[in-house]
């Protein structure tokens, strides 16, 4: 059964020493305040203590401010960092989309980077072969599929990017704001394709600013401030206090 457990999870990077100064002297500056997470010596701490359950069917929303900690999170889950203290337990397959970039080569085509992407992910190259027209109609890019990826737009690149992703059924979808640079119709469309996975018995984690798109589409929140949780729970009453005076 597809789950996804975090247990008391910590995450401190080490600062280089003149970035260190830089923000200490910010914090003065701006009278004592964090940036970026909290800070100690030549260190941020961007997670402490969070923990958190989610089971097949789950969709978590991640907010909070810019440098509260939701990236970060991310990335600790996908496996690009490795947590400095607690642990994850993951069940299930898992893919990422953090940024429309990452993963893709800017001289390639279109085609050619589902290729990359695909082997990249361990996936048998007749796999690929088969679900390419799929991947190809689902990102609507026509003939711009064989242009070069660097002639994208951002939207175009965004619809490769989520058509790729989601077309191997992962059975964990990691994603970070990027979702809302498609336009109206792609993002009602990838919003469907979400719910699908999820039919699958997959978990979707959002990390997005987008409060419209997110009480869409989750059924839990997880709101971090200062790398530590301030709510964890239901999304229907996470926004039901948010609407309230």
């Amino acid at each position: 059964m597809t789950s996804l457990r975090a247990h008391d999870l910590r995450l401190v990077y080490k600062l280089p020493r003149k970035l260190s100064l830089a923000l200490r002297d910010r914090r003065v500056a701006d009278g004592g305040s964090s940036v970026g997470g909290r800070t100690a010596g030549n260190t941020v701490v961007a997670l402490d203590g969070v923990s958190f359950d989610l089971e097949a069917g789950d969709r978590l929303g991640l907010v909070g401010t810019n440098g509260a900690g939701k990236t970060s999170l991310l990335k600790l889950l996908y496996g690009i960092f490795e947590p400095s203290g607690g642990r994850i337990e993951r069940s299930g397959r898992v893919d990422a989309l953090f940024n429309i970039q990452l993963g893709f080569r800017p001289e390639a085509t279109g085609r050619r980077n589902i290729v990359l992407r695909g082997l990249i992910n361990g996936w048998p190259r007749a796999e690929i072969d088969r679900r390419m027209d799929e991947i190809i109609a689902f990102s609507e890019l026509g003939d711009f599929i064989d242009a070069p990826f660097k002639s994208y737009s951002q939207g175009m690149a965004a619809r490769l990017a989520f058509a790729i992703a989601t077309s191997f059924e992962p059975e964990i979808l990691l994603m970070d704001e990027w979702i809302g640079a498609g336009d109206p119709a792609f993002q009602e469309r990838a919003r469907q394709r979400m719910e699908e996975l999820v039919a699958q018995a997959g978990i979707i984690v959002l990390a997005s600013h987008q409060h419209s798109l997110l009480k869409r589409t989750c059924n839990k929140i997880l709101e971090l401030e200062s790398g530590t949780i301030k709510y964890f729970g239901p999304s229907a009453a996470y926004f039901e206090a948010q609407s309230k005076p």
